[in-house]
């Protein structure tokens, strides 16, 4: 006892509690000293807070067509474009194989089916309106890599093959239906019925795919569409004298996720994250009004350091950190109901050029997450994110060279999304990101 005594003297004599933290020093907090089991917990640890964004992310293969847009009162203008190949699972009209039978098919009409996929960020109580545009370019990727990312794009017809304006019910079980343009559903129905195309690459080389582009006048949401549910569907019937036409339809789906992808943008002009530097750089939370930004879909990312977490290892010859939590608070009216809270974080190591190593892990090896606190009280103190620590502070403060690892902090969904968050640094007023290390000599 007598040793730990002098150990917690020496502490405390080195690391004041009315230390500035941005001295780089140590803090034991007077308050929270715990003299059993020789732990003490040190809740003062310097933290910093920048933004980042990445050069860009993998958007295809997510399964879901995301369109709109909307202005973000904090992050600025965010736009969603989908493009896609369509393949049929027949290039044939309903017949039995007689030529003289299809003479009698006629066209009807074509339409998109978009089947709600649940998802949805902004505002829904007002009108979204988007156009179809048919590709001029082949759904190929520029890459070697086989991908589209957020900031993939391909050229497309100024003709709108069909627009719609509606309010988007997301959340129910339900669909929407775009009449397009019936010129383009009457060549393509010539072209299968003439047996022009007869398969995906003759029905690809005549139509190379769509994009689905949102109005930039009047829309303020972004939805979510499924994949696998949503089509184009070309209707048609089979003429038949004194009776009744007796109708059929073909169906044109996004067979190959690969091909398809979201076309994420972000206009930072005019907001605080507007001078976001290049990938490999941060911007300090000294220079965005003391927060860190992060935005799914966009590339936006927020990085935390421990400049100091080495010197711990000087408080005694013999310690570990044996529990650390990091506590991340969302900024007050930064969030609502048009832009809620994500239920988790995830969170990546990453180096000085916020280059991922992989996801922060536990010591049994599993990953770990940001999980919120969505307890409030009437000032909202106690809502935030939590993060356990203990495995990976003891690692960097026992890392024998000079270089140190980062936290990078994004939000599930990732490359489908467009959710964001907003949270207070260590010097924030109101929602100052807390760290409390427990740290035993021994």
């Amino acid at each position: 006892m007598r040793k730990f005594l002098l150990l917690l003297f020496f502490a405390l004599t080195m690391f004041s509690c009315g230390t500035d933290t941005d001295a780089g020093e140590f803090v034991v907090g007077s308050d929270y000293l715990a003299l059993s089991n020789k732990v003490v917990m040190i809740d003062t640890v310097t933290v910093e807070m920048s933004t980042i964004n990445f050069d860009s992310l993998v958007t295809s293969s997510q399964s879901r067509i995301l369109i709109g847009n909307y202005d973000d009162p904090i992050f600025g203008k965010v736009k969603s474009n989908s493009y896609f190949q369509l393949s049929g699972s027949s290039y044939a009209l309903n017949n039995s194989g007689s030529d003289t039978e299809a003479v009698n098919f006629v066209f009807d009409s074509i339409s998109m089916i978009l089947k709600y996929d649940n998802y949805y960020y902004g505002d829904t109580t007002q009108v979204q309106k988007f156009d179809i545009h048919r590709l001029t370019q082949k759904v190929k990727p520029n890459t070697d890599d086989d991908s589209f990312y957020n900031n993939s794009t391909l050229t497309y017809s100024d003709e709108s093959l069909g627009t719609i304006s509606y309010k988007p019910r997301p959340t129910e079980k339900d669909s929407i239906n775009i009449r397009m343009n019936d010129a383009l559903g009457a060549a393509l129905f010539q072209k299968i019925k003439s047996r022009e195309i007869t398969n995906f690459d003759s029905f690809t080389e005549y139509l190379k795919g769509l994009v689905l582009v949102p109005s930039t006048s009047n829309s303020s949401s972004v939805i979510g569409f499924s994949t696998s549910t949503s089509k184009v569907r070309l209707y048609y019937s089979k003429y038949q004298a004194d009776t009744e036409d007796e109708s059929y339809y073909l169906d044109f789906t996004v067979l190959n996720t690969d091909k398809q992808f979201n076309s994420i943008s972000l206009d930072k002009t005019g907001t605080l994250i507007q001078n976001l530097p290049i990938s490999s750089s941060k911007l300090s939370s000294a220079a965005t009004n003391k927060q860190g930004f992060i935005q799914s879909g966009t590339g936006v990312a927020c990085r935390i350091d421990f400049p100091n977490i080495k010197k711990l290892k000087y408080i005694s010859d013999n310690g570990a950190i044996v529990d650390a939590k990091l506590i991340l608070k969302p900024v007050n009216n930064s969030y609502s109901d048009k832009y809620p809270l994500a239920d988790s974080l995830k969170v990546y190591v990453g180096d000085n050029l916020n280059r991922i190593s992989g996801s922060l892990q536990s010591s049994s090896g599993a990953a770990v997450f940001g999980i919120l606190n969505k307890k409030s009280d009437e000032f909202n103190e106690n809502v935030g994110y939590t993060i356990p620590l203990g495995n990976f502070l003891q690692k960097e403060m026992l890392r024998s060279a000079d270089s140190r690892s980062s936290l990078i902090l994004t939000l599930p969904g990732i490359s489908k999304s467009v959710n964001r968050l907003v949270l207070g640094d260590q010097k924030h007023q109101d929602n100052k990101i807390q760290l409390k290390i427990y740290y035993l000599s021994y």
